[in-house]
């Protein structure tokens, strides 16, 4: 199970005072509460964005994953030809502590409408889902769709990457989206980094004491798509 004790990537105390903690603090801004509207809002500018840049690849981080990731690849899959997510939005169908434990992502990755076949309805009324088990005592059960599964007719032509720090409170639960990935048609590999030896990370692993090292991880799977 994902503790504070195994966070040890963080640069200084973490803390209130310590300068690296209060230039980051310094840094957050407000957002949009309103998972909807934020959803559309940032899927429609990024998507405009994707269409001045052309061909690319799409790193996205937390909440960003389902509509600078998941959103965005689904309304521009000739576009985009790599997605990156980075303890993505989730897992499927659910929020996850510290969020709560509600209902949400209608549509297994976002919230509001991305291409199924056959058609999962405007609203996800056709989408049936069954609980699987947790694989063990340190990580959470998942939701899957109930078969027949429909598959994702934009986002299955986008391989993924989806990585996951050890220390993080993605780490029950982001195998769930790469599960749930694979279900409905998609290419994707998981960096799950604790795994893979890279130890110590937390949910902004990107910022970390090791980010480099994670930064090769993410180039080494760029360079073969």
């Amino acid at each position: 199970m994902a503790t504070g004790d195994l966070h040890t990537q963080w640069p200084g105390t973490g803390r209130i005072g310590d300068s690296t903690f209060d230039a980051f603090y310094r840094s957050q801004m407000q957002f949009q509460t309103d998972r909807f509207i934020s959803e559309e809002q940032n899927a429609q500018a990024y998507s405009a964005l994707v269409d001045l840049v052309g061909d690319c690849y799409i790193i996205s981080h937390s909440q960003a994953g389902a509509y600078g990731g998941w959103r965005v690849g689904d309304m521009r899959p000739d576009l985009v030809k790599g997605i990156v997510q980075l303890e993505p939005s989730g897992p499927p169908f659910t929020l996850r502590p510290p969020f709560g434990n509600d209902p949400a992502f209608a549509f297994g990755l976002t919230n509001l409408a991305i291409g199924y076949e056959p058609f999962a309805g405007k609203d996800a009324e056709n989408i049936e889902t069954i609980i699987e088990p947790a694989i063990d005592a340190d990580h959470d059960e998942c939701i899957m769709q109930k078969s027949p599964v429909k598959q994702l007719t934009n986002l299955g032509k986008i391989p993924e990457l989806v990585v996951t720090g050890e220390a993080s409170f993605h780490a029950p639960y982001d195998y769930c989206t790469v599960k749930y990935l694979e279900q409905v048609g998609v290419d994707v590999e998981y960096a799950d980094l604790g795994n893979e030896g890279i130890h110590g990370n937390g949910h902004m692993f990107f910022m970390e004491k090791n980010n480099l090292q994670i930064a090769d991880r993410v180039y080494h799977w760029l360079k073969k798509h």
